[in-house]
């Protein structure tokens, strides 16, 4: 089932695009595979990157908010780095290119969601607490990429690397892997003292 990709800002491609058209912004970035690629580099599956800052907070409903957007940037056939922008007082912004393992796994994921039976809307959603980021498939395929919360029916599909215990580009639903997540920040239960 197709993925349905929100639009992105249209400043916020802009930025990505005269970013990529700088040969001083892609020669100085920390990117190797971006400034060793040879031919047109251009930005490609748009996703909102949301961040979830309270996933310790126990009970109710995930809360996040919209952090930038993130393109993946193609050299020929594959990723070789992603764009990111920022939402400043000027409006959005070019932020960083970054390189690394999430570039692939992200690619990897979404080509994972594509062949799900169920169609969904595709966002990035870090959760900082856990230096975690997951492919987050959002039910609500008309939301705008910038709205919504995370829904029992939505699905993660966490990212290599992900966390110990949490196993990197296994979709499941956010019902199911919130206990886990929240687990794994509990503090460690104190030891009674031997008398």
């Amino acid at each position: 089932m197709p993925l349905h990709l929100p639009p992105a800002p249209a400043p916020a491609l802009r930025s990505v695009l005269t970013a990529l058209g700088s040969p001083t912004a892609v020669g100085e970035a920390p990117v190797s595979a971006l400034r060793a690629h040879q031919g047109p580099l251009s930005p490609d599956h748009p996703l909102p990157v949301h961040v979830w800052d309270d996933v310790s907070r126990a009970g109710g409903t995930p809360h996040t908010r919209l952090a930038g957007w993130r393109f993946l940037v193609r050299g020929g056939e594959r990723a070789v780095a992603t764009a990111e922008t920022v939402l400043t007082a000027d409006g959005w912004t070019f932020g960083r290119f970054c390189g690394g393992p999430y570039v692939a796994a992200t690619e990897q994921a979404l080509a994972q969601a594509e062949s799900l039976a169920t169609p969904y809307q595709p966002r990035l959603l870090s959760v900082p607490e856990l230096y975690m980021l997951t492919l987050w498939l959002h039910h609500d395929l008309g939301s705008d990429g910038a709205q919504g919360l995370p829904a029992p029916r939505d699905l993660l599909v966490p990212l290599a690397p992900a966390p110990p215990g949490i196993a990197a580009h296994r979709p499941q639903r956010i019902a199911d892997l919130l206990p886990r997540l929240t687990l794994r920040l509990a503090p460690a239960p104190l030891l009674a003292e031997p008398a």
